[in-house]
């Protein structure tokens, strides 16, 4: 896999490494150097691409911030009891997520929200493990969507091992596009120091499974840079067990769809796995128990800011004479809907039954499991009756 290698200082990093990128922050196309033997270049997976197709891609990017920051306020409200913002990163998600195939099988760990909202799952449904309304809140096999998982790195061996599943049902290498199934874990840097994304790389790579390792360097896992993490870029971790492994600079949303659509191809054909590295930068807090004020420093964000993802499209979009005022004005009123519809849905969520608990903790019946449900319901009862009680005696009293 050959890549365009830009100057680490390009992109906020210290040294130089390849990097695939089709677009310069400043929104011109980036000029692709001659490719190496069979590999017809990334910029060719980008070329049919029309205007309208970069400006459904803006669109699902403003889309996935004015999400973000609705929720974020909707925490500080009191109305969640926690949100992990994506800031910054909406091109790492919405250009993978417009690459994918209706077959394929996305594993979001728990900040994925543009690859949601892409793939389709409802805003306010997104936020119902947020608000503890729900376990996870929507149905995976509806959308292809896995529920969020809090536990970091568990959910990449699950997804390896739902590839291996694919692969042994025959819904690989077929040719046929309404067959052929990838999947795609999503995990952050800090997830890689996990032993769990070491064996799920282990696996995939002697099985051949056909999964995307797509990890999002937001360059911070909570308070420890990447630096504190690894010696080497994240993605020659890849290259380490053996998985064919690419960087890209995870702000083009561009490069990240050329760079998932080939993993892809690889996968749908039977060819394996692909780790990608989307160097890119968590403008705000790792979630907002987070203060990031306290481990970076102003200038380092303000770096990032100048190279936000948005930006970029919308000067490419300009450059290259796709922009028109009226569309963009219909995307922020289309913004300014989804606030509301956010707000109002959210507040509408009725808490759960407090028995609803236990309905989910195994597929199938588990007699420890009822047997504490049983004790509950007990307890919930007699604690009803008691506080009855006390009540008609203090009225009694009065």
């Amino acid at each position: 896999m050959p890549h365009q290698v830009i100057d680490g200082s390009d992109v906020g990093s210290a040294d130089v490494t390849p990097l695939v990128q089709l677009v310069a922050p400043t929104g011109e196309r980036v000029h692709e150097p001659d490719n190496d033997g069979d590999h017809p270049g990334y910029a060719a997976r980008v070329a049919h691409l029309t205007g309208d197709d970069l400006r459904a891609m803006y669109r699902d990017m403003v889309l996935t911030r004015r999400f973000d920051d609705e929720a974020t306020a909707l925490q500080r409200q009191g109305e969640l009891a926690l949100y992990a913002q994506a800031t910054g990163q909406e091109a790492a998600q919405v250009g993978p997520a417009h690459a994918l195939a209706a077959p394929d099988m996305v594993f979001p760990s728990y900040r994925e929200h543009g690859i949601l909202h892409v793939r389709g799952v409802d805003p306010v449904d997104r936020l119902r493990l947020y608000r503890g309304q729900d376990h996870g809140g929507w149905d995976p096999a509806e959308h292809n969507v896995a529920l969020y998982t809090l536990v970091i790195g568990s959910h990449v061996l699950h997804a390896t091992g739902y590839a291996m599943g694919v692969q042994r049902d025959g819904a690989v290498g077929t040719g046929d596009p309404e067959r052929d199934t990838a999947v795609v874990a999503c995990f952050g840097d800090g997830a890689t120091s996990q032993g769990d994304v070491s064996e799920a790389l282990v696996f995939a790579a002697v099985n051949d499974a056909p999964v995307v390792f797509w990890c999002q360097n937001n360059q911070w896992a909570i308070s420890e840079p990447t630096t504190r993490q690894s010696s080497v870029p994240l993605y020659r971790r890849g290259e380490g067990f053996g998985v064919p492994s690419v960087r890209v600079d995870g702000n083009d949303v561009l490069a990240c769809y050329a760079v998932m659509a080939e993993a892809l191809e690889r996968a749908h054909a039977g060819h394996g796995p692909t780790f990608v590295e989307a160097y890119t930068y968590r403008m705000g807090a790792h979630t907002t128990s987070d203060d990031p004020t306290r481990y970076r420093e102003r200038a380092e964000e303000e770096h990032w800011r100048q190279r936000d993802p948005i930006d970029r499209l919308a000067a490419l979009l300009r450059a290259e004479g796709h922009w028109d005022d009226d569309w963009a004005g219909d995307v922020a009123a289309e913004a300014d809907a989804l606030g509301e519809t956010l707000r109002a849905g959210v507040r509408a969520l009725d808490a759960p039954e407090k028995t609803s608990m236990f309905d989910h903790v195994y597929a199938t019946p588990h007699a420890q499991v009822a047997a504490e449900r049983a004790w509950f319901e007990q307890y919930e009862a007699e604690t009803a009756e008691q506080t009855a009680q006390d009540a008609a005696t203090a009225e009694v009293a009065r």
